[in-house]
């Protein structure tokens, strides 16, 4: 495959929220895609410059350069969504900042890998509002990977990818099932040899909620997660203030499965 420099840039998703916690750390689906590559590229190394909170302005300015100096040959750019859910959000901004990234990481010849997000009303029904976003976003996403030759990591298509046991209570991170899937669907997108569309492959069903409880669970979700989260926002707060990345350095990886 040829890939010897792994670089992830983002927000909290790339830095790996939701699988780990504070004491041990974060893993996340970028670090099982370096851990996956690394078991067929000898001498790989990886540096993750995600920061969680981070705006895709803000990935643009303070992770791009440092990732291009870095001189990867494998780029993922996963960004935007810390911006979609905010009142303020400026879909034009956001894909400028996404599209100067694909095209400065793909001129620099590395193989650069972006995603669509999945469906944000059947994660969080009480965010439902924002699934034109989401669609406006996406469909802005696969334009300019398309245009930059990037690799596309189409994730909406697929009802697994909304599916609650893949997502943290949070509903904004994924959980460790979830990682282990987006890690595997970045595999398959670059053809690792024996990572296939399995990422893909829905769960076994759930039961049936009766309405009560769905109800009970939504209203659990807002006051455990949603009002905090619209507090910080008032406070002009962010969960990123005074956080640096977590491996700014490329290093070795030790070759485990995803």
């Amino acid at each position: 495959m040829g890939y010897a420099r792994y670089v992830a840039v983002g927000d909290s998703q790339s830095e790996g929220l939701g699988d780990g916690d504070e004491e041990s750390g974060y893993r996340g689906w970028a670090d099982r895609l370096a851990e996956t590559l690394a078991a067929h590229e000898h001498g790989l190394v990886y540096a993750n410059l995600a920061v969680r909170g981070r705006l895709a302005g803000q990935v643009r300015a303070e992770q791009l350069a440092p990732a291009l100096a870095l001189e990867p040959d494998l780029v993922t750019v996963m960004a935007g969504m810390n911006d979609l859910v905010r009142p303020g959000y400026d879909a034009d901004a956001v894909s400028a900042d996404l599209d100067a990234m694909l095209a400065a990481f793909t001129a620099s010849g590395a193989t650069t890998v972006t995603f669509t997000f999945p469906d944000i009303a059947r994660i969080a029904p009480l965010a439902r509002r924002l699934r034109p976003r989401v669609l406006d976003l996406n469909d802005r996403i696969r334009v300019m990977a398309r245009r930059h030759g990037a690799v596309l990591v189409d994730t909406f298509p697929h009802p697994v990818t909304t599916d609650p046991r893949l997502w943290s209570a949070d509903r904004l991170h994924a959980a460790p099932l979830g990682h282990a899937r987006i890690a595997a669907a970045v595999a398959h997108a670059l053809g690792v040899p024996g990572c296939d569309a399995s990422w893909a492959d829905p769960l076994p069903p759930l039961a049936p909620l009766p309405p009560w409880r769905r109800a009970g669970t939504e209203l659990a979700w807002v006051a455990a997660f949603l009002g905090p989260w619209l507090l910080r926002r008032l406070r002009g707060r962010s969960s990123g203030d005074g956080r640096t990345a977590k491996r700014p350095r490329l290093e070795p990886v030790r070759a485990t499965g995803v």
